[in-house]
């Protein structure tokens, strides 16, 4: 079958692409633009890159279009023409339940936070362990070379996005993937451009849950109160919490917890090991033990998997790290919401001590533009020692006025940002770690910072 993808440079749909491909179909693909790391991925399987879209975009041999989501609604003009002629058509979500997922356990990670870390841990953990997994991760994870991969494996890990599907379908697209295996990491309101509200979230969330069989295992994060309140509303398969806990807690949490900071895991009260690994962050700990969990119940012992996150190396822009020298440390993070951003720094600062910490932040995502967390934005940012914030256009609230009161500083120009930065880390006596976060593309900040760390 010749398969055409609109939208195939984004993540999720270049992935479709590669296990399309790996199918044994016919790809060829069309965006708005072509851009890496995916149009690499792309390219190195030798699948065709039209751009940019157009009432020529699609093949007359294409048996079937598969459609993103971005910029693909009505008034697009390879949508429109796809209208006309009448060619078969299913949005990326359908088609990974169709196609991919159809017959294979399905292990699905979701949550407002850690969705794509903790897919990838769960990959490693059953690679480690021989099981060979297919897997689709919103990005890419260090320890593979690829965001997707089919395999003869019955398991396949996915990164279950709560974001709607399509123009012409609006439910969330993991309630496309039926689960046996579902990671519920945390919920909190997000997509304020398709949501009203959380309870519309947790509407979506209840729908997924509903679609997980009796047989089935449903994995939350026992210390998130809107999980709790989700699970009220109905929970018909087998179930097992997971807590990070600090202190002495004489009633230590049922299922699976880890002591902080000793980072010791026991599972009903019984000892399994100490995790020793890489990264950082109370956050990572909490998406690890979701791992454990869901690695659990395809068979892999929780002692094995602590053994195998030893060696998980983490992904391309999760506190990636793209240079190290005497006079800082660059890391690119996509964190684009105050939780994350929290998190991400609180776990850098514990990870480093009192080295100096620059945190350069764009509000670059939907629900960030439309101000819905503005009063949130500085309070986050409280582990780092300097604020720099790059104003990205079409934002729909005073910036300066929700961050410059904490001694915030806020750019329009990355190159002036960069500067700036440059003529701070001059006058620092410590290497400084710097933290870019953005969910958006930042190759020329990040150039202009390289730069400047350079020559300071």
């Amino acid at each position: 079958m010749h398969i055409h993808i609109l939208g195939i440079c984004g993540t999720l749909m270049g992935s479709i692409a590669l296990l399309a491909k790996a199918q044994g179909h016919a790809i060829t693909g069309s965006d708005d633009e072509v851009y890496p790391p995916m149009s690499d991925q792309l390219r190195e399987e030798g699948i065709a890159l039209q751009s940019p879209y157009s009432r020529n975009s699609i093949p007359d041999a294409a048996d079937l279009v598969v459609l993103g989501n971005a910029g693909l609604g009505r008034g697009n003009p390879a949508v429109e023409a796809l209208l006309s002629n009448g060619t078969e058509f299913c949005s990326g979500a359908e088609f990974l339940g169709r196609f991919i997922l159809k017959d294979k356990w399905v292990i699905a990670v979701s949550g407002t936070h850690g969705k794509t870390t903790t897919a990838s841990m769960v990959t490693w953990i059953l690679e480690c362990a021989g099981l060979n997994p297919g897997y689709l991760i919103g990005g890419i994870p260090t320890n593979f070379e690829r965001s997707a991969r089919l395999t003869e494996s019955p398991f396949f890990v996915i990164e279950a996005d709560e974001y709607d599907t399509s123009f012409f379908d609006r439910q969330s697209k993991f309630l496309h993937y039926h689960p046996r295996t579902l990671v519920l990491n945390n919920l909190e309101f997000d997509h304020a451009d398709i949501f009203a509200d959380l309870k519309a979230i947790e509407d979506q969330f209840h729908q997924l849950i509903r679609r997980v069989p009796a047989s089935g295992l449903i994995i939350s994060n026992g210390q998130d109160n809107n999980i709790e309140n989700l699970l009220e509303r109905g929970i018909w398969s087998e179930q097992l919490r997971f807590d990070v806990i600090s202190g002495q807690d004489p009633s230590p949490p049922k299922g699976l917890w880890m002591h902080q900071p000793s980072q010791v895991i026991s599972l009903e009260g019984a000892r399994l090991g100490t995790l020793n690994w890489r990264l950082s962050g109370v956050h990572n700990l909490s998406n690890a033990l979701a791992a454990l969990a869901a690695a659990r119940h395809v068979g892999v012992t929780p002692q094995q998997g602590i053994e195998y996150l030893a060696d998980f190396t983490g992904v391309k822009r999760r506190m990636e790290i793209v240079h190290t020298s005497s006079r800082a440390v660059l890391y690119d993070d996509f964190a684009h919401h105050p939780t994350a951003i929290k998190s991400t720094l609180a776990g850098l600062r514990q990870k480093i001590g009192q080295a100096p910490i620059y945190a350069i932040l764009e509000p670059r995502s939907h629900t960030m533009r439309l101000g819905i967390h503005h009063d949130q934005l500085a309070p986050a940012c409280a582990d780092a020692d300097r604020v720099f914030w790059l104003k990205p256009e079409r934002l729909a609230f005073d910036l300066e006025k929700a961050v410059g009161p904490q001694g915030h500083a806020v750019f329009e120009d990355p190159l002036t940002l960069a500067r700036t930065v440059g003529q701070q880390l001059e006058l620092e006596s410590k290497t400084a770690h710097i933290v870019i976060m953005s969910n958006g593309g930042i190759d020329v900040l990040k150039t202009a910072l390289l730069d400047q760390i350079s020559h300071a």
